[in-house]
């Protein structure tokens, strides 16, 4: 199966619209065994997949090191491999207690520590190569430098200071040695990122669900603002953590939580639409982020090998121009939203 593919902003790098976000290997919805998690990587590559997505925080290490085990077999230039910095993991001393927002999924005996700094960065990165077994790392992702994360102006200005000034610089020098391809951000907000390519020359920017069928926040100041400055969008949770996924219920999730009352409403009214036309709502949700010309991929996770071919289904599935044309007559959809006439 050949996907389609796009260059990341101004580089050489080029991704295949379809990739793999490996937050769930490292044990974010549930845990799974390590041959699991290889067996749905194998079965990315397989089906023509040559962009991989992981980070330090996924699992305290655990994506980073069955990620690596996955791919450190093929050959290196026929993929692109992005991961993160701005967490740096360390082992427990004895009798040393772990943060207050410390997850049981990962590595045991492992927690992270933010650290946005030169030294910071250029230390995460170290750490990646290792625990993926690979020497290269085409794309690094400054992670997490947003309110929806750290839920306080005043830290996220400071490290929003702290990035720019320290690891910002070390990605840049990393990039003009071209040890990196690619440098960019991943966070979950369209304001904050806008933010940050205002602030600094990235290449790319992993927008985490804030470009999907239920919303466009992005597509006002931030979708704009990248097509002038050629910079890509790789759009994380296209499903919007589960409500996209298609027989919308009660108990659907939106952001990881509880979907409030208005949005379940409006999925299940996209959903109708959708069933009109013969077309599963996960298929939509998959296809319409990557209208936008800004968007060079789309990279939603999976706990399985039946999810892996499920994402590539209905990334190629035959959609009608109507499905698009009517949600936006229902005002469903923003009308200008990039969509096929």
């Amino acid at each position: 199966m050949a996907l389609p593919r796009r260059r990341v902003g101004k580089t050489r790098l080029e991704v295949t619209t379809l990739g793999l976000g490996g937050a769930p290997m490292g044990g974010f919805r549930a845990t799974i065994p390590d041959a699991e998690a290889v067996a749905l990587t194998d079965t990315a590559y397989e089906l023509g997949v040559r962009y991989f997505d992981t980070s330090p925080f996924y699992g305290y290490g655990r994506s980073e090191l069955r990620m690596g085990a996955a791919l450190r077999e093929r050959p290196r230039e026929s993929y692109v491999l992005s991961t993160k910095v701005g967490r740096v993991l360390h082992p427990l001393k004895p009798g040393e207690k772990p943060p207050a927002d410390f997850r049981e999924n990962g590595l045991p005996g492992f927690a992270p520590v933010f650290d946005y700094s030169y030294d910071g960065v250029m230390r995460s990165l170290e750490h990646s190569h290792l625990r993926l077994g690979l020497a290269k790392i085409d794309i690094a992702l400054i992670h997490d430098v947003d309110f929806w994360t750290i839920k306080d102006r005043a830290i996220l200005d400071q490290r929003f200071k702290t990035v720019m000034d320290g690891g910002f610089k070390a990605l840049d020098e990393l990039r003009r040695a071209g040890i990196i391809g690619a440098i960019g951000v991943g966070i979950n907000e369209s304001d904050t990122s806008l933010r940050f390519i205002q602030a600094g020359d990235f290449d790319c920017m992993l927008l985490a669900g804030r470009y999907t069928l239920l919303e466009q926040g992005g597509l006002e100041a931030f979708l704009p603002e990248c097509v002038k400055r050629n910079v890509s969008v790789i759009l994380g949770g296209p499903y919007n953590s589960g409500i996209l996924t298609g027989g919308v219920t009660n108990s659907a999730t939106h952001d990881y939580v509880q979907a409030p009352t208005p949005l379940i409403d409006k999925a299940r009214k996209i959903e109708a639409v959708c069933k009109r036309h013969g077309v599963e709502l996960g298929a939509a949700a998959m296809q319409f982020p990557l209208f936008h010309p800004a968007l060079c991929a789309v990279i939603p996770g999976a706990l399985s090998a039946t999810e892996v071919k499920q994402n590539a289904g209905r990334l190629s599935a035959k959609i009608p121009t109507e499905l698009w044309s009517e949600l936006k007559r229902e005002k469903l959809l923003d009308p200008a939203a990039p969509t096929p006439n």
